[in-house]
């Protein structure tokens, strides 16, 4: 039985374009990183910032945090890839799921310090600009585990 408050999640996590995949999950992931750097830059620029600063560094962050976010998936999930009967190759197979967003923000930093320090920018005001817009990203990606139907606790008969 649905409830009338619950919004189910649908059956397919890919729509196919084609013979091309569209996977709810990496949508979601690069629409949330979309409309970070675009309300980033619209606030580094604000503050007085440069137009363009933002996407640059966004260049040095965004692929360190997919770094990042494999990384972390690997390691509080290595039975899946260094187990009995598991091949570790597999461990380099993004395109099978398994990213951990600890570990993109940590790694994601990096790239963002890496990519400051090229521009001569402060870091303090830089992550003062973008630590919200990470947030609004982490949200808009969130979605994707309603695509992949993760997250979700069992049924329950509480009243609310």
């Amino acid at each position: 039985m649905i409830l009338p408050m619950s919004i189910p999640s649908p059956a397919e996590g890919v729509l196919w374009l084609g013979p091309v995949p569209l996977r709810g999950y990496a949508f979601a992931i690069i629409l949330g990183i979309i409309v970070a750097v675009w309300v980033s830059e619209r606030r580094w620029q604000a503050r007085g910032g440069r137009a363009g600063d933002i996407q640059d560094i966004a260049l040095w962050a965004v692929p360190f945090g997919l770094v990042g976010g494999r990384i972390y998936h690997v390691m509080t999930d290595w039975q899946l890839y260094f187990g009995d009967g598991a091949n570790p190759i597999e461990a380099l197979y993004i395109w099978r799921g398994g990213l951990g967003v600890w570990g993109a923000i940590a790694l994601g930093a990096v790239g963002a310090v890496i990519g400051a320090k090229q521009k001569g920018i402060k870091i303090v005001p830089l992550l003062d600009t973008i630590a919200p817009t990470c947030l609004l990203a982490m949200g808009i990606g969130r979605w994707g585990n309603w695509f992949n139907q993760e997250l979700f606790g069992r049924p329950t008969d509480l009243p609310w």
